[in-house]
């Protein structure tokens, strides 16, 4: 079954006319990037999808980095997600997870893309050199550091305006040893992806904590993500003590 396209129109509504908070305060939330998107088709005059595939992705070599994958790819070469007992009813395999791009369509600014890890690091690799890879200038220097630093630190918040950020005590899902300056984004099927420009690497993990089940949460109690990442710190350090 699929739904009407002009059902986004609602979506974009609903957001406009939700409540703001009372409380002030730090609160999660991804509405701003249903919105984003909208304002770049906007500006560019093009489909998000085709605008970054034609932008950012064809120029990386990241050829799987897209959305809507199924168009593109066979359905044997992409992982299924969730066996979906609540909205889909059906096996995840090639359509978004999060239940409201895929009311977009499968195209949206907050969820929505497939990848592999090769063309994944390709991009995170991009943001590591703040802005360009491969000679070529994608992002203005600039915008990546904005981007990336901690937005209203005094407030006690520590992301940034486009990432996560370490936790001030340390922990949680990057590395304990990940620096001040490391910036990154965790998904909720169990990816992350982390950027640590002061020691200069990418940590992608790419996993699916949520098949068949999204009642799986052994991924987190068991800290997976930031143990394998600590690996990765103890090895520099060695590998700076050996020098």
């Amino acid at each position: 079954m699929y739904i009407k396209t002009s059902y986004t129109d609602i979506i974009f509504k609903r957001i406009y006319k939700s409540k703001l908070r009372r409380r002030k305060g730090y609160r999660y939330s991804d509405l701003g990037f249903y919105l984003f998107y909208k304002a770049i088709e906007n500006v560019t005059h093009m489909p998000f999808d085709e605008y970054v595939v034609n932008k950012f992705y064809k120029s990386l070599g990241a050829t799987t980095l897209r959305f809507n994958p199924l168009e593109e790819f066979e359905k044997a070469k992409i992982v299924p997600t969730e066996n979906d007992t609540r909205y889909r009813k059906q096996l995840l395999q090639g359509y978004v997870h999060d239940y409201g791009a895929a009311m977009m369509g499968g195209i949206s600014g907050h969820a929505g893309l497939f990848s592999n890890a090769n063309d994944l690091a390709k991009l995170m690799q991009m943001y590591l050199q703040y802005g360009s890879y491969a000679g070529k200038r994608y992002i203005k220097k600039e915008t990546i550091e904005l981007f990336s630093s901690c937005q209203y630190c005094s407030l006690r918040n520590r992301r940034g305006l486009g990432f996560d950020r370490p936790k001030r005590r340390g922990g949680g899902n990057p590395s304990k040893f990940a620096s001040s300056k490391s910036y990154g984004h965790t998904g909720f099927t169990g990816n992350i992806v982390w950027i640590d420009p002061e020691h200069n690497f990418v940590y992608i993990f790419l996993s699916n904590r949520i098949n068949p089940s999204i009642r799986n949460r052994k991924l987190q109690k068991l800290n997976i993500r930031s143990r394998i990442h600590s690996v990765f710190y103890r090895a520099i350090k060695d590998s700076k003590k050996q020098k």
